[in-house]
């Protein structure tokens, strides 16, 4: 691997919006997989990098993504939770907030000898 290889190797944001972009991402893409050690370090991690790196530097730089940790902490540590206890957590995370928007499914009103109490849906 050449030295500019290595380099480009990591994602680097250059912003803390950006950082909490690509934890949304990360954390929306693991939040169904079942919980191992591993998996449990790398979140805790992440809830770390959070609370410290981002936190000090958004104090300095841009103070109102402060609010936008602190939910998105508050929704990491309900996952926590949520898979130590065995329960299955519901929900992702949508700007940097916990989503439980359920599926829609459209309806059609049957018109055969019937009201419009005969609906149906096409699941």
């Amino acid at each position: 691997m050449t030295s500019k290889q290595a380099t480009n190797r990591y994602i680097q944001p250059k912003s803390v919006h950006e950082s909490l972009v690509l934890i949304q991402s990360l954390f929306n893409s693991y939040r169904n997989e079942p919980l191992t050690n591993e998996l449990l370090a790398y979140h805790n991690n992440l809830i770390f990098r959070l609370q410290s790196d981002l936190k000090s530097t958004a104090q300095r730089d841009e103070p109102d993504q402060l609010a936008h940790i602190d939910s998105m902490t508050a929704v990491m540590r309900s996952w926590t939770n949520a898979k130590l206890t065995g329960k299955p957590f519901q929900g992702r995370m949508k700007n940097f907030k916990l989503s439980t928007v359920q599926p829609k499914f459209k309806t059609k009103v049957h018109k055969i000898k019937g009201g419009s109490s005969h609906r149906g849906t096409r699941h």
